[in-house]
């Protein structure tokens, strides 16, 4: 293996895109370093260390938007909204015509929907960042007193405009900063900056679960023994490789390609295999039901701040509010349901079987025992059904892992985090990705991969 990584850093190319990466994510982690100019740092680090309500749903929001929102900074909205803008297109490209033809034209028509894409960015840059002022920033009192009227105590309009294009200026950037590492870096430059967004975190919790120890010589003054700390590093490195085993996970559909005469030459007839992943959908159905699932406690829980505590609708939405928390039984089902919910909803939307029938009927090629046309499509239809099941069924574990792991060995959901859900799934997807881009250049240069015996 360090044979192998002596070999990436000797080939001047990959050295090259390599230093890029790893100095444009440096300047995308500075950038969490700068706060907006109108907060006040010291009450923004003790809402940053502060847990429950708002601040809890902060951090869960920032595992999947690559961005720390309770820490108010210029890339205070992250990436988030770029992605969004880029789920919008690909969802609107299954049902508008014209964009579905767009689709179709290659090259050109991806650099357009790419243009698209930008300005879309923008204009929901300047909603979310307007929204997240007004319903976070200023309500958590974070605002610095000296930008603050002396008279009413609000922020000014003219400090609230520079905010709002401050942030969207960020994230603009970061956008920038995404594309340049496609270009130039490796990997995929918006994926590389989620990553690198989830990782950073990692130090943060370990240290938070070496002070919740009981190990003095370490600094800890907590309940948890090192028996525990040894369940929790085997239960990582278990869920890890579980991850990595269903992420890889493939059905294999056996495909006969037909036999041309050319001349004296007899050309086909080989057997291929046409590959359908058990985890179809990636990330995205979990991303999709943990941000529905914000909504209910969010909006309950603001409903029942407008009647008195003591009322019957007081105590409804109150009560409503904390049956979708986090750690209850109600929200765990509904994850659960949302997630297979999605799963199919995504898969419906990315592979078609009929697109895939016809492109294997032009190509000459079919699979053995089905006619190619429409029994073709219903087979491979039945065959991604239940493995989207199946998959479907392994993101709903790996989401509710982090639930379950801090509330049987009370460690924060901070560091439970890391066992499961959205976070562990992009970084796992992210790295293979990565590697796969390294393994190709090391190939093309006669080398062996990362991954490959020599």
């Amino acid at each position: 293996m360090w044979e192998k990584i002596r070999v990436v850093w000797q080939i001047p190319e990959l050295r090259w895109k390599i230093l890029l990466t790893l100095g444009l994510l440096a300047v995308y982690r500075l950038g969490f370093q700068i706060p907006l100019p109108i907060v006040d740092p010291a009450k923004v680090q003790e809402f940053g260390q502060s847990s429950g309500g708002v601040a809890d749903m902060m951090k869960q929001v920032a595992v999947f938007s690559a961005a720390q929102i309770s820490q108010v900074t210029i890339f205070g909205l992250g990436i988030m909204p770029y992605i969004s803008a880029s789920i919008i297109f690909q969802l609107l490209g299954s049902v508008y015509p014209p964009l579905e033809a767009l689709q179709k034209e290659g090259e050109a028509g991806r650099k357009k929907i790419n243009e698209y894409t930008r300005y879309a960015t923008v204009i929901i840059c300047l909603i979310q960042s307007y929204l997240y002022l007004n319903a976070f920033v200023i309500p958590q009192g974070l605002v610095a007193a000296n930008y603050l009227d002396p008279i009413d105590g609000t922020l000014g309009l003219g400090w609230k405009v520079v905010a709002v294009l401050t942030m969207t200026a960020g994230t603009v950037f970061l956008m920038w900063v995404g594309e340049q590492i496609d270009e130039y870096g490796i990997g995929n430059g918006i994926s590389l900056l989620i990553m690198a967004g989830i990782l950073a975190g990692m130090p943060a919790a370990g240290m938070e679960l070496i002070q919740n120890s009981s190990m003095e010589l370490a600094g800890g003054s907590g309940e948890l023994g090192i028996e525990q700390l040894l369940l929790l590093a085997l239960m990582f490195v278990a869920v890890v490789v579980g991850v990595v085993y269903i992420t890889l996970g493939q059905r294999r559909i056996p495909m006969q390609s037909a036999k041309h005469v050319r001349g004296r030459r007899v050309m086909g007839g080989t057997r291929q295999y046409l590959p359908l992943k058990v985890n179809q959908a990636g990330v995205m159905p979990i991303i999709f039901a943990s941000s529905l699932l914000m909504l209910p406690a969010l909006l309950f829980g603001q409903i029942g701040r407008l009647f008195d505590y003591n009322s019957f609708w007081g105590r409804l939405f109150t009560s409503l509010g904390d049956a979708f928390s986090r750690n209850s039984f109600l929200y765990a089902v509904c994850y659960i349901a949302l997630i297979y919910f999605f799963c199919f909803f995504w898969t419906a939307i990315t592979f078609n079987p009929k697109d895939v029938s016809e492109n294997l009927k032009n190509y000459g090629s079919f699979i053995p025992g089905y006619r190619p046309g429409k029994r073709t499509a219903d087979y491979l239809e039945k065959v991604m059904f239940r493995i989207t099941y199946v998959g479907a069924g392994f993101l709903a574990l790996v989401a509710i892992l982090p639930m379950m792991i801090s509330n049987s060995l009370g460690v924060s959901f901070l560091v439970a985090s890391f066992y499961g859900g959205t976070g562990l799934l992009i970084a796992v997807s992210v790295a293979f990705d990565l590697v796969q881009k390294i393994d190709s250049h090391l190939v093309m240069r006669n080398y062996t991969g990362l991954l490959e015996k020599s």
